[in-house]
């Protein structure tokens, strides 16, 4: 069923979305900002590489569950609570994370998670209410394209803050100050939803009934675990071991490592705005996702693979995060693939989808590379085997965006007819 969507553009819900943005920036750069830390924080906690990819990897399991929850209150509330309830819980994981306790930084990695998981469904949900269907899926592209920024910010503003100015743990506790006075913002700024107005009538389960709408529906799950697989290269590859792959593949210095492979999110910068903008141009999802895909294959195999003497210091990152822009495409169709009314909780459903994929493939990765390196210390060939199961996965969403029924503008007179 294709979404009935608005004609006019709702500047109170823009401005809003504006302020969104900066909550999607702080909570990005939370995710990366562990990976420039590794030394710091295993020696702090004592972590082996299993240990500390499971720290890290907390996040996304409070982060995929919450995604859920995050869409459902969106559809019953709206966003004008619900959004800086988010903000307030990043804040308050930021700041147990700094306070230097491995329980607490485990506690506040899975609060950072529960609240972060309010920040792209928020502004997916705000920007739906407030920009006209025909630029839909360009105002999601620069959504993402803020959210990686801030990924690159923890990687490339982060390093140097924590190894010159200020301490790691510093870091979150600011980080995490800044934050709550964000959510008092939001909560001034964002105007309340009509179309979703609080029923004491309704039970709290009624909640969550839009789910059955969408995950009963096959092309919600293509949806999710196309893009889930996309983004893994960014996920884990990138954020968490993309500096000591770089380190003992091109033998680069601590600081250069995380300059190049602040690339990646970067090039989300460019590439999700870029991707969403041509399939609203050429009026079709499918061909772009595709393309994406297949491009992310392709530097990713350079990336392994081809002789370190022979790349570039900087592009193959940021032609990987260009390409992997396209793993944002499915969250617009998912929408288009299922009714307007449950908008908020497709947006859930999909950040359910592709993040528990991360959450499993976290720890997962972390044995594999022990397994591989066993009592050694990791090699090139230990990435280089380890990264077979990121190539599998990126043909793997490939394949499965081949079944996706298309959505676009030019699509809709040929669903219409059938």
């Amino acid at each position: 069923m294709q979404p009935v969507v608005s004609s006019k553009v709702q500047i109170q819900f823009i401005v809003a979305w504006l302020f969104c943005l900066t909550f999607y920036f702080a909570q990005y750069a939370m995710r990366s900002a562990p990976g420039v830390m590794l030394p710091e924080l295993t020696q702090a906690f004592s972590l082996t590489a299993l240990g500390i990819s499971t720290l890290i990897g907390l996040y996304y399991y409070t982060y995929s569950l919450f995604a859920l929850i995050a869409g459902a209150f969106l559809d019953r509330f709206g966003a004008r609570l619900v959004v800086p309830a988010g903000i307030a819980m990043l804040a308050a994981g930021s700041i147990l994370f700094g306070w230097g306790s491995s329980l607490s930084a485990e506690f506040g990695r899975l609060l950072q998670g529960t609240g972060g998981a309010f920040a792209f469904t928020g502004a997916v949900y705000l920007a739906t209410h407030g920009f006209p269907g025909k630029y839909l899926a360009t105002a999601i592209g620069f959504t993402q394209c803020v959210g990686m920024l801030g990924g690159s910010a923890g990687q490339f503003l982060v390093a140097p803050l924590i190894h010159g100015i200020i301490t790691w743990q510093q870091f979150w506790i600011d980080a995490g100050i800044a934050c709550f006075i964000v959510a008092v913002i939001m909560m001034v700024l964002t105007p309340r939803s009509e179309s979703s107005p609080v029923s004491e009538k309704t039970s709290l389960w009624a909640m969550f009934a839009p789910y059955k709408i969408v995950l009963t529906n096959p092309q919600s799950y293509l949806c999710g675990f196309s893009a889930g697989l996309l983004f893994l290269p960014t996920t884990i590859g990138d954020m968490i071991w993309g500096v000591p792959f770089l380190r003992v593949a091109s033998h680069l210095e601590f600081n250069e490592a995380v300059r190049q492979v602040s690339m990646v999110p970067l090039g989300w910068v460019i590439g999700c705005p870029l991707l969403g903008y041509l399939t609203d141009v050429i009026g079709r999802r499918k061909p772009v996702l595709i393309a994406g895909g297949v491009f992310m294959l392709a530097i990713s195999l350079v990336i392994l693979y081809a002789p370190r003497e022979l790349l570039p210091a900087y592009w193959p990152g940021l032609l990987l995060g260009l390409g992997s822009g396209a793993a944002m495409i499915p969250y617009t169709m998912i929408k288009e693939l299922n009714p307007d009314k449950v908008k908020g909780s497709a947006t859930g459903a999909i950040n359910f989808l592709v993040f528990t994929l991360s959450a499993l493939m976290a720890p997962a990765y972390g044995w594999l590379l022990n397994h591989l390196s066993g009592d050694t210390p990791m090699t090139l060939e230990t990435f280089q085997q380890a990264g077979t199961v990121g190539i599998v996965g990126i043909v793997a969403a490939i394949v499965m965006a081949c079944f996706i029924k298309e959505t676009g503008s030019k699509a809709l007179p040929e669903r219409q007819a059938s």
